[in-house]
């Protein structure tokens, strides 16, 4: 396919919220706000991986902004696949208009639209505390960021009716949950689950709330007026005391919440009649060489990415084909030269997304030069375009193996 030339805009607003409250939608031409900020956030635990974000941007909860980028020119009718990309970080750091989230690059290859979305972090989208916050911001921000692309893709050139979500950890976790939102139907056709450690996607409210009086005592304060710098330092107290209490290291202290709006207290089973979408799923060879091992978690990397990953998916194959829908597995073998990580957590990403500049740093790519990652990356592109446009990925060319049910 001949590479077209693109366009990126953004950042675009796509909310506006008060602390502690849910998203209201802004207007189509609402300013973004300053400069573009992501939302307070502390160094992602997986900098020693990714390497630190090159692009420095202000933080601000004035953040809830998304990036578009889209093929110059007219597409036929009705328009151009959607990809909407939701990040990683633990739901405690990252940004959808990083350039690491570029996505310049697949839609030249594949002629079509992407959309990478912020969403609230931390104890500021998933605080469940009494008169305080009701829990679970981040996911009512995502709600609202694919009720903008609904109504205002089409100008971009992209089809709101063919949506496609894709997410790697804490963003493909995210996906996993709108699968079971009432008010999410309709606004996506199909899922990729990237590396989805679907065993942490959520935690019981009693729990939730118990986190939520151990910040509240951390802070000192009322968290309603804190400067966001004593937030995170409360945050950060919080996340030390829940990993001494469980000895859970992969869990973050602040995240989705059963049972709490949109979220049902127990998901029924998926039923594609109800909107199960068609999934890619899978994970990487060596997921967990990214996380030192715990108490909760030991032995080897492929037993842990084992345990963590491949396991939890599998099952998860079967109940969406139980309901109808069609599941795809992959599992990503590429090993860059040079790295000490192997296949690990994030390592698919610049096969997606971002370009040599904003991945220069990273050490998880090793010593591969960028002619091999884009060459690579060309394949997956070209797979995960392949399952936006019509539900099936095709054969799975290498790094990629694909798995059987």
């Amino acid at each position: 396919m001949t590479d077209r030339p693109v366009v990126r805009s953004g950042p675009l607003r796509y909310a506006t919220a008060e602390r502690f409250a849910r998203p209201r939608p802004a207007a189509a031409d609402a300013p973004a706000g300053p400069a573009g900020a992501v939302c307070p956030q502390p160094p992602s635990r997986l900098d020693a991986v990714m390497g630190p974000p090159l692009d420095r941007r202000p933080q601000s909860e004035d953040c809830l902004h998304l990036a578009v980028t889209a093929p110059k020119g007219r597409p036929g009718s009705p328009g151009r696949p959607v990809l909407v990309w939701f990040h990683g970080g633990g739901f405690s750091s990252g940004a959808g208009i990083r350039d690491w989230y570029d996505g310049g690059a697949l839609a030249a290859e594949q002629d079509v639209v992407v959309v990478s979305a912020g969403y609230r972090l931390g104890a500021l989208g998933y605080l469940l505390l009494d008169g305080v916050s009701e829990g679970n911001l981040g996911l009512w921000d995502q709600l609202e960021a694919l009720r903008w692309v609904r109504e205002h893709i089409a100008r971009f050139g992209g089809d709101p009716g063919n949506v496609t979500l894709f997410g790697q950890s804490a963003g493909a976790l995210s996906i996993r949950l709108l699968m079971d939102v009432p008010e999410a139907r309709g606004l996506f056709r199909r899922a990729i689950l990237q590396s989805a450690p679907l065993a942490i996607a959520t935690r019981p409210a009693d729990e939730a709330q118990d986190l939520g009086r151990v910040f509240a005592a951390h802070l000192g304060t009322d968290p309603r007026t804190a400067v966001p710098e004593r937030l995170l330092a409360a945050q950060a107290l919080t996340a030390a005391e829940q990993q001494r209490r469980t000895g859970n290291s992969l869990a973050p202290a602040f995240g989705p919440v059963s049972g709490v709006g949109p979220l049902p207290a127990e998901a029924g089973p998926l039923d594609s009649r109800t909107g199960a979408p068609d999934v890619l799923y899978g994970w990487n060879a060596d997921d967990m060489s990214a996380f030192p091992e715990g108490p909760d978690d030991s032995g080897s990397v492929a037993g842990r990415t084992r345990r963590v990953f491949a396991t939890p998916l599998t099952a998860l194959r079967g109940e969406l084909e139980r309901a109808g829908a069609r599941a795809y597995g992959y599992r990503l073998d590429w090993r860059p030269p040079g790295s000490p990580f192997g296949a690990t957590h994030c390592v698919e990403i610049p096969l997606l997304l971002g370009s040599a500049g904003a991945w220069r740093s990273a050490p998880m790519l090793g010593d591969a030069d960028w002619s091999e990652v884009d060459a690579i990356g060309r394949r997956v592109r070209a797979t995960w375009a392949a399952f936006a446009r019509g539900g099936d990925p095709g054969p799975m060319p290498a790094p990629l193996t694909a798995l059987a049910g």
